[in-house]
């Protein structure tokens, strides 16, 4: 074995534990998908208050039952209540984790050996997981208290007032740090505001205003007011939340409808091209270069050595610890600009580095066969990538459910999607943008679809090679509870390619993925207001 192989062979052991531990680590964090169900449920909750005026109110007024329902409150409890039961299970899971983790006896070895014998796993693998797991117990432990104020407030409004005043009290008697005793001042609050007869605390209005948001701040002052009798501030209220109301209202529309009609027509065409393929056999659109493998010059080496050392070198270790060393990295309690900024920054460096190992890599084989990395303004691309975006939006909302009952709202995210739904900032959303539909297209589609699908067909066939890139693509991710899901992606991906022989294709596709995404996690988190 040459040197050359056994460094690439223990850099990809470390690899794998790194991916490991990484997707490990997901396992303890909440996914993405959770949070976007209860932001869409503050998005009912401002719409199903919209009254409308007019000539036309009576028409409108049809038109909001039927895109939020018959009982959109009930609807919205509902999500919250599974939310919390959902976060209660997990805290169990993540409790009954920490207590074997302290129960099992530290391993020592049977007898004494030299320190540099001793595999230094057991104490620091220990301490490590407990960490992970006490930083998911205490995110699971704010989720609930949040939810309990919340949960207050929404069987208020079903006239359960006995049942909120339960529900807060019970969440005062299970506080246990700092961070929750003031929410557990609100949950005071609140508690005063429904009692008969009611209790205003001095700092009421304060508290409301600083620990909750959207549709429940709303009711919260609004009882506040009325108890207060200040009349105008009430009035001033109202208009306010209508004029919210009536703009979740299209917001509902927009994430609702073009999804639907995208979802539609990729359920038509999916019908269409497996008709079609089953009646036309070869001569079908899905069968145009089916079997049709590329030229391959290099062997699995240089593959295996672009991504042990453009992709998990330069993106785990090179470019970190560089910017560690350089101490760049955005300041405590920087603002959304400064961290969206630092993002793009440290994704354009890891994917320029992982580029020009690319480049080097198959450099001693140029010029290559001209069908690799095949870019053509002409043709049908376009179609293509828009064809796949909207067959991909049915089969990957499928997984996605399953997905969902398989994890159980655990699995983690990726992290851009949720400092996106934060980030009510159109500067910082214009850096995510060119990030994830500009800079991510571009960079993942050259690596993934580009290179490792086409030269895997050197060895396993086309349908092989796009399942085989897929998975890794999704892995790559490192998040547990995107898998699947992104392997669905990759796979509408790899058959975008491999049809089309043209690489915009993809990245079209790729490109309308992305940006999908964070435009409805940006209209999401603008419920919250």
């Amino acid at each position: 074995m040459t040197i050359k192989r056994i460094i690439l062979s223990l850099l990809t052991v470390v690899a794998i534990l790194f991916a490991g531990a990484s997707l490990w680590e997901s396992w303890q964090q909440p996914q993405i998908q959770s949070r976007l169900e209860l932001y869409q449920a503050n998005l009912l909750l401002h719409a199903q208050e919209w009254q409308p005026q007019g000539d036309n109110g009576a028409s409108l007024s049809n038109a909001r039952s039927a895109l939020l329902g018959e009982q959109p409150l009930n609807s919205a409890f509902e999500q919250y209540q599974e939310a919390r039961t959902s976060a209660q299970i997990n805290l169990d899971k993540a409790n009954n984790q920490l207590k074997q983790l302290q129960s099992e006896p530290v391993t020592t070895p049977a007898t004494p050996k030299s320190q540099s014998e001793i595999a230094p796993i057991t104490d620091t693998s220990r301490l490590r997981q407990q960490q992970q797991i006490q930083r998911s117990r205490a995110q699971l432990q704010q989720l609930i208290a949040e939810l309990d104020l919340r949960l207050g407030l929404l069987q208020v409004q079903q006239e359960q007032t006995d049942a909120a005043i339960q529900t807060w009290t019970k969440f005062q008697q299970q506080v246990n740090n700092q961070q929750q005793a003031v929410l557990a001042d609100t949950a005071a609050v609140l508690i005063g505001l429904w009692s008969d007869p009611p209790r205003i605390f001095p700092d009421a209005e304060q508290l409301i205003q600083n620990n909750l948001d959207g549709w429940f701040r709303y009711r919260a002052l609004s009882q506040l007011y009325q108890l207060q009798q200040r009349q105008d501030a009430l009035t001033q209220l109202q208009a306010t939340e209508q004029q919210v109301a009536q703009q979740a209202v299209i917001k509902l529309a927009f994430i609702g409808s073009l999804p639907a009609f995208g979802g539609i027509v990729g359920v038509g065409l999916l019908l269409i091209l497996g008709a079609q393929r089953l009646v036309k056999g070869k001569e079908a659109l899905l069968a145009q270069n089916e079997d049709a493998r590329w030229s391959t010059p290099w062997t699995g080496e240089t593959v295996w050595q672009v991504f042990i050392l453009g992709f998990f070198l330069m993106g785990q270790i090179v470019v970190p610890l560089g910017l560690a060393l350089l101490q760049i990295r955005p300041p405590a309690g920087s603002g959304v600009r400064v961290q969206a900024f630092y993002i793009l920054t440290t994704y354009l460096t890891v994917a320029l580095g992982g580029l020009a190992v690319l480049y080097f890599s198959i450099k001693p084989f140029f010029p290559l066969p001209k069908d690799w990395f095949r870019f053509n303004l002409q043709g049908n691309w376009f179609l293509w990538g828009l064809g796949g975006y909207c067959a991909a939006l049915p089969l990957v909302v499928i997984v996605s459910l399953i997905n969902q009952q398989i994890w159980q709202g655990q699995g983690g995210s990726n992290p851009l999607l949720s400092l996106a739904l934060q980030a009510q900032d159109q500067v910082a959303l214009a850096i995510f943008f060119f990030t994830a539909a500009i800079a991510a297209p571009i960079f993942e589609e050259l690596l993934f679809r580009g290179f490792l699908l086409p030269s895997l067909t050197r060895y396993v066939s086309v349908s092989g090679a796009i399942l085989l890139s897929s998975l890794l693509f999704a892995v790559a991710h490192l998040s547990v509870a995107e898998i699947l899901p992104l392997t669905v992606l990759g796979i509408v991906l790899g058959v975008v390619y491999t049809r089309s022989r043209n690489l915009l294709a993809p990245m079209l596709l790729h490109s309308l993925w992305n940006s999908g995404t964070l435009l409805s996690l940006f209209i999401l988190g603008s419920g919250s207001v």
